[in-house]
């Protein structure tokens, strides 16, 4: 069973960038078109996949953590906006009871 194991690591690599490549949209696909690079991972067993993981994609600049940075707020606590408007309105409500 071990002696496999190499045979299934390089299949697995090959399916994983097959499909990350097909998923991948055309405009973050950097040096060559799109059905080229699906090639190139067919082809090339074990240097294609690897080629497409460090040169075929834009890859998002890891700033926290290995995650790419939010354009949006996830939560209604996390938009500085409306926990100051819930400052706002806190202050306003003690003002009132005075």
């Amino acid at each position: 069973m071990l002696r496999y194991l190499p045979f299934l690591l390089i299949l697995a690599l090959t399916i994983y960038t097959f499909i990350d490549c097909l998923n991948t949209p055309e405009s973050e696909v950097k040096h060559l078109p799109k059905v080229v690079w699906v090639i190139i991972i067919l082809l090339f067993s074990i240097v294609g996949p690897v080629v497409w993981l460090f040169a075929g994609k834009d890859r998002a600049a890891s700033g926290g953590g290995g995650r790419a940075r939010r354009t949006q707020w996830v939560a209604p606590d996390d938009n500085p906006e409306f926990l100051k408007s819930l400052r706002d309105e806190q202050e306003k409500k003690d003002k009132d009871k005075d």
